[in-house]
């Protein structure tokens, strides 16, 4: 890999940060540039996973005081994403190639269809009162993160907006630390069994920390609705790009 890949991947990097804090589809620009750099798919999607854990770390970093007060409820589903982001790498690892793959556009286009929808659904059912809901969909959407991860946020944002009284605010920053979360426990297994690139990840990293550290001041000047509205059209385009 040359110094203008590593170039380019930091580059790339920053650009998978900004929009996987903003819409959830840091993988639509991150997976694709590692093929682009010359890496095989299962390398790539490896690396990925390393390098995104950085998106959550500078996310995190400047959008904390959201996660202040939330107690043992957050600690029960940083928990969750742990498991979960384990159970996800191991799959990845023992499963055969392109297992799972085949569902993902109908998983993200199920998610984005019902995030462009959400207020119909919110205004006839209300807020569901099933306290299992979130902690379940938390656990396994980390289990997707951790094996694939392609689109997780959007399905984590339709999730918390549907059955959750989460703003896309508060949501975004949940999503970017719990998915953080399921993130770095992959990549810890990742690192130690996986073929992980690492000049690649450590460039590709780079740029999503300072992107994921941009991605909150950005979400708060964008309105609510439109900030649904262009990630579910935004998922609807990501499923068509994952079909086999």
């Amino acid at each position: 890999m040359t110094a203008l890949d590593l170039f380019l991947l930091v580059v790339a990097g920053f650009f998978t940060g900004l929009i996987g804090f903003v819409t959830g589809m840091a993988s639509i620009v991150s997976y694709p540039a590692l093929l682009a750099a010359g890496l095989p798919p299962v390398t790539a999607n490896v690396t990925n996973t390393v390098a995104m854990v950085a998106v959550g770390v500078g996310a995190t970093a400047n959008s904390g005081r959201e996660l202040v007060g939330r107690g043992k409820t957050l600690v029960v589903w940083s928990v969750l994403s742990a498991i979960g982001g384990v159970i996800g790498a191991v799959a990845l690892l023992v499963a055969p190639a392109g297992a799972f793959e085949v569902i993902v556009p109908f998983l993200v286009a199920l998610a984005s269809l019902a995030l462009l929808v959400q207020p119909v659904v919110r205004r006839h059912i209300g807020e569901l009162n099933a306290p299992w809901v979130v902690p379940l969909g938390v656990f396994l959407i980390a289990i997707y993160g951790g094996y694939f991860g392609a689109g997780a946020g959007v399905i984590y944002l339709s999730m918390m907006m549907l059955v959750s009284s989460e703003t896309v605010w508060s949501a975004s920053v949940l999503k970017s630390f719990l998915l953080g979360i399921a993130n770095l426990v992959a990549a810890v297994g990742f690192a130690i069994f996986g073929p992980v690139h690492w000049a690649a990840a450590v460039a590709l990293g780079l740029g999503a920390f300072v992107g994921g550290w941009c991605g909150p001041p950005t979400v708060k000047v964008i309105p609510p609705n439109a900030l649904r509205v262009g990630v579910g059209i935004g998922g609807l385009g990501l499923a068509l790009y994952l079909l086999p």
